[in-house]
């Protein structure tokens, strides 16, 4: 892996292969500096020592967390829980409450309680963690209203 000059390690973010691109939230993000794409399965798996894991469960990322790289695992939710059993060595981490403007439509599976879309759960990460946020949204579809649900604007 090569990282930028940063404090802190560039973003991994893991895309199942079963997620369109056309819906991917994340996709402008692929070619700004401080973010990385793997296709999953990723072989062989990086010296992720330094990350921490974006997920529903564990502590809330704190100022602990803030020269540590994020691992941002990218597709449903079903797909995710899938990908998640093969970085359980990378602490997970969750986020403060907030409110997702992507809409839903699965009508199989409940997406979880507070569940946000990709790009809204980097975001919010990156504020969390006191990082630069300017752009992030720029390419998001609900991006208006996911910072008026939030208070942003």
């Amino acid at each position: 892996m090569t990282f930028p000059s940063l404090a802190f390690p560039p973003t991994l973010i893991v895309v199942h292969p079963r997620e369109k691109r056309s819906k991917c939230t994340v996709e402008c993000l692929r070619h700004r500096p401080g973010f990385e794409f793997r296709t999953f399965p990723v072989t062989p798996i990086p010296d992720l020592r330094n990350y921490v894991q974006l997920s529903m469960l564990g502590p809330e990322l704190s100022d602990a967390d803030a020269e540590k790289g994020l691992l941002v695992l990218d597709g449903t939710w079903r797909l995710a829980e899938r990908m998640a059993p093969f970085f359980e060595k990378v602490p997970p981490r969750s986020l403060p409450p907030w409110q997702t403007a992507y809409p839903r439509s699965s009508k199989n599976f409940p997406d979880p309680h507070g569940g946000l879309a990709t790009i809204e759960a980097i975001f919010a990460a990156y504020r969390a963690l006191g990082r630069d946020t300017a752009g992030l949204l720029d390419d998001y579809h609900w991006r208006d209203e996911f910072l008026k649900l939030n208070a942003l604007t």
